[in-house]
């Protein structure tokens, strides 16, 4: 079955994580991805998390590397001579898509601008991935996902609320936010050049990625003034929404509607939870630190499997906390094909799939 990009190459400049999650799921999506390295060294993301005898043991590159370039094809070329940017041009007016996440004006000095390029080709669809924008007083400055969920808030808004000191997001949520973004506009942009016979330039950064994710920390803030801080798993959108322990590690549970925390209140223990202070959203959220605890009581009675059974038997959000390990090896994830694997080749082995699924089109 034909992909939905089959017909569409991509030049992809990109390193590290964001744009280069980017170009593989527009690869997953059948379009041939060229990877432009640097003959010094490669994409960094090669060796990155991993010692040089871990990296012997692999045989190949890094695990973040294959997370985020398991399709593409690469091509080392020094941009810093003139030779080497020949190439370059040469190579980018058979493509559709040109990404890259270069400091703003680098693809400029090197004579890759899209005004240069797309006067060769102007259905080239060109993507710009910065930090911080191409425009304003940090347009300049390097960064990554975790200067980002520093900048944006969102470090400020994480961990424990009597915890001491900033705690990251565990994951690189900013750039993988970042890289659904790009495949947005890629293909909005592709959706427009069928159209119109036209290419454009499209532009995203790690800001846009962070603001989007805090946006409505953003909102309450400009119409309250209220400035959230750390609240653990919690939130303050309702309660329960929160981890709570069990006998044999903790669960995460979230009633926001009142008709929901009836069911889980009679779930867990109708006696000491369904209360008429408890009954409204409102009033749990003004009393979470007596209700948080009532909860608590209630759960560690349990063991995780048991609380998972009670409670989506009662129709109430609930699930437990795993390892990675269990995350990795649980059967829904295989169960809705969010897993595949590479028979062959230098990067064979089990990977995640792209996060969505076509009917029509693999």
């Amino acid at each position: 079955m034909a992909g939905v990009l089959d017909d569409i190459r991509v030049l992809d400049f990109s390193r590290v994580f964001a744009a280069p999650d980017a170009t593989q799921t527009l690869g997953d999506l059948g379009a041939e991805v060229i990877k432009i390295e640097n003959p010094a060294g490669g994409d960094e993301c090669r060796y990155l998390g991993v010692t040089s005898d871990q990296l012997e043991n692999l045989g190949g590159p890094s695990p973040s590397f294959r997370a985020f370039n398991r399709n593409k094809r690469s091509i080392c070329i020094d941009l810093r001579n003139s030779a080497g940017r020949d190439i370059a041009r040469r190579l980018t007016r058979d493509c559709d898509v040109l990404v890259n996440n270069f400091r703003p004006s680098t693809m400029q000095r090197f004579g890759l601008d899209y005004d240069t390029l797309a006067a060769d080709n102007p259905k080239l669809i060109y993507c710009d991935f910065t930090a911080y924008g191409s425009e304003g007083a940090l347009s300049s400055i390097g960064a990554n996902d975790l200067a980002l969920q520093a900048h944006s808030g969102l470090i400020s808004i994480t961990g424990e609320e009597d915890g001491e000191g900033p705690v990251r997001a565990g994951s690189a949520i900013i750039d993988l936010h970042a890289s659904l973004a790009i495949v947005s506009a890629v293909l909005a942009a592709l959706l427009h050049r069928t159209k119109t016979g036209r290419g454009q330039r499209v532009e995203t950064s790690l800001l846009m990625s962070s603001a989007h994710l805090m946006s409505y920390f953003y909102q309450d803030y400009w119409l309250t003034g209220h400035i959230h801080r750390p609240m653990g798993t919690a939130n303050h959108l309702s309660v329960p929404n929160q981890a709570f322990p069990a006998q044999d590690g903790h669960v995460i549970i979230i009633a926001p509607s009142d008709e929901m925390w009836r069911r889980c209140a009679r779930a867990l223990d109708a006696t000491l939870l369904e209360r008429p202070e408890f009954a409204h959203s409102s009033d749990r959220l003004r009393l979470r630190k007596t209700l948080v605890p009532l909860i608590a009581a209630a759960t560690e009675r349990y063991t995780k499997q048991e609380l998972h059974n009670l409670l989506s038997a009662a129709r109430v959000n609930v699930s437990i906390v795993q390892d990675i390990g269990e995350a990795a090896s649980h059967e829904q994830l295989a169960a809705i094909g969010g897993l595949f694997n590479l028979e062959s080749g230098p990067m064979a082995g089990k990977y995640v799939a792209t996060p969505f699924a076509m009917s029509e089109t693999p």
